[in-house]
């Protein structure tokens, strides 16, 4: 399973390819929140937080989640990953419980994935 990284904007179609070669109705993602950018694809999190890690990413800004792209907008993403599992920065389990958070993580992603689902 291929991981790609996503510094430029992608479309929908090309989400839901990436799903269909992985999981088929779901990828594994891995945001940078200080560069901005997405590891997307592959069988583990932590697999694209060593890629992005070897790209220059620092593993305090990773932060891993699940998208859905034949979901809802607003159900697209789910904010729960190994990965997430960080006691020194607060987040206590597998599901990031901040919104502050996951409203910055939100962001960047709605930023380099282009389309909408009803």
């Amino acid at each position: 399973m291929d991981i790609k990284i996503i510094k430029n904007k992608i479309s929908l179609p090309a989400l839901k390819e990436i799903a269909r070669v992985n999981y088929g109705n779901m990828v594994k993602g891995v945001v940078d929140l200080q560069l901005k950018f997405l590891a997307l694809g592959g069988e583990l999190h932590a697999d694209a937080e060593a890629l992005l890690i070897q790209e220059g990413s620092q593993q305090k800004n990773l932060w891993g989640f699940n998208i859905y792209p034949d979901k809802p907008d607003d159900e697209r993403i789910e904010y729960t990953s190994l990965i997430n599992i960080r006691p020194s920065q607060g987040n206590l389990s597998l599901e990031i419980k901040n919104d502050d958070l996951k409203a910055q993580m939100r962001q960047i992603i709605a930023s380099l994935i282009e389309g909408k689902n009803g």
